[in-house]
């Protein structure tokens, strides 16, 4: 057996690897093994193109550079993965995907250096004998297309996630207009280049898509992140798959597709969720309405001491634990874990109501649950949980705003109207766990907190708990 066809059979081994990871991620109580296969199938690729390279008597200068690149890259890769916290966890996956965008760009040029540069050199004379060379034309500019709105949407994200940069959505006269002229420019210049390859309209593409990816996500709310991260996620999967053709590489793309794929259908998903236009989302056109008005007076708001809370939750036979970014924030998962045992321990049912958008990234709470020991079967998803709401005594509600937020339902003129919500106001006693009076991360005011039967317990989300747990005795 040669190298080359151990190195193609090691890519098949991978691609099954990664498949079996997804599968294994779908799962909380496979997450584990599904991670493990991730990793299995990311070490057999990198040590066959590796032993690739070796085989094609590649400089010693060359190979020097990958086994650095390698190296550096997994060091700062453990260090990232060490020292973030679960609340910069969703920035972080944005910061990730530009760099998918940003190597699928720069193998498109790569390509482009080494054929459409030199139509007289030996490749391009080969793709021509195959009848492929103007098929290579295109696969370079759609894939720096791709890779180059992946890099500046995925980096606006993360600036956006990381409130470097206002999270309110930026509004252009003429949005759409722009964003559909910059495809029919994009189709132009890419039909140019392939009649006629130069580095000009190259360069053209390059920075329409770096302009339009810009704009796409920059036209987006930040109340809407969860739902970018994932479809960026989509984006990036792409961008990987065409720097495969490119590279002529079946695993990425094998990869490439499933990444684009799967994070297309979990978009797809969270628009359901969200009662938003999958085609609105692609196009970065949802979220502009997000400017909500908070100038309606909703009256006055109630407040209670953790005291109070515990004197409840003893009496209480059922209770509702519906977390949000909050929670993230304030690191409360583990006094949270507690309460419910402690609870569980006192004959009260407790369970955990999870919204398919809480928090800044999808899974987000069902991580850090899982990460504080709480039982996956008490943790329930929105559609599982909400008919329970009327039939429950009491509702904590710690971090969560937007999800939560009557407004959804209530109001056709909200700009989260239509959304579906956990309708936590159906119960007897809703607690709300919040640090101050502010509208959350989509701007937009909730009616919630007003409520005879909502109360207000102000302050960091993790020493309420510890006041309630120490209160409960």
């Amino acid at each position: 057996m040669t190298v080359e066809t151990a190195a193609q059979a090691a890519y098949i081994v991978a691609a099954l690897l990664f498949i079996l990871a997804l599968a294994g991620l779908s799962k909380h109580e496979t997450a584990r093994v599904g991670n493990a296969f991730g990793i299995s199938g990311m070490t057999v690729a990198l040590a066959a193109t590796v032993g690739l390279a070796i085989d094609q008597n590649i400089k010693a200068a060359s190979l020097g550079l990958l086994v650095l690149a390698v190296a550096l890259g997994g060091a700062v890769g453990l260090y990232r993965a060490k020292v973030v916290e679960m609340t910069g966890m969703p920035e972080l996956i944005a910061l990730l995907h530009s760099f998918v965008g940003l190597a699928a760009v720069l193998v498109g040029w790569n390509g482009y250096l080494l054929v459409e540069n030199k139509l007289d050199g030996a490749e391009a004379q080969h793709l021509d004998a195959l009848g492929t060379l103007g098929v290579h034309h295109a696969e370079v500019a759609i894939g720096i297309f791709i890779g180059a709105v992946t890099f500046t949407g995925s980096i606006v994200a993360n600036l956006k996630l990381s409130a470097r940069i206002n999270s309110k959505p930026l509004v252009l006269p003429g949005k759409n207009v722009l964003n559909l002229g910059s495809l029919v420019a994009f189709a132009g210049l890419t039909a140019w280049f392939v009649v006629s390859p130069n580095v000009w309209v190259l360069a053209g593409v390059t920075a329409l898509a770096l302009a339009l990816g810009w704009h796409l996500v920059a036209s987006i709310g930040g109340g809407d992140m969860p739902v970018v991260v994932s479809m960026l996620n989509s984006y990036s999967g792409w961008a990987a798959a065409a720097s495969g053709f490119l590279l002529e590489n079946d695993l990425l793309i094998v990869t490439g597709a499933l990444v684009g794929s799967s994070g297309a259908y979990l978009s797809y998903i969270m628009c359901q969720a969200m009662n938003r236009s999958f085609i609105s989302v692609i196009a970065g056109g949802f979220g502009i309405e997000a400017a909500a008005s908070d100038d309606k007076d909703y009256g006055e708001h109630r407040e209670v001491d953790a005291g109070q809370v515990a004197e409840l939750l003893t009496s209480a036979s059922s209770v509702i634990i519906t977390p949000g970014y909050g929670m993230a924030v304030a690191q409360a998962q583990y006094g949270v874990a507690e309460l419910t045992r402690k609870l569980r321990e006192r004959g009260v049912t407790v369970r955990f109501g999870i919204h398919p958008v809480a928090g800044r990234l999808p899974g987000h709470m069902n991580v850090l649950l899982a990460e504080a020991k709480v039982p996956y079967d008490i943790v329930l998803e929105m559609d599982e949980i909400n008919e329970d709401f009327a039939d429950t005594d009491v509702v904590l509600v710690i971090g969560a705003n937007d999800t939560v937020n009557p407004a959804a339902t209530e109001d056709p003129g909200s700009p989260i109207a239509g959304m579906p919500v956990l309708t936590v106001w159906e119960a007897k006693d809703v607690i709300v766990f919040k640090r101050s009076m502010a509208s959350g991360y989509a701007g937009v005011q909730n009616p919630l907190f007003f409520r005879e039967n909502s109360a207000m317990l102000f302050g960091d989300a993790k020493d309420r708990v510890e006041d309630i747990l120490k209160a409960l005795g």
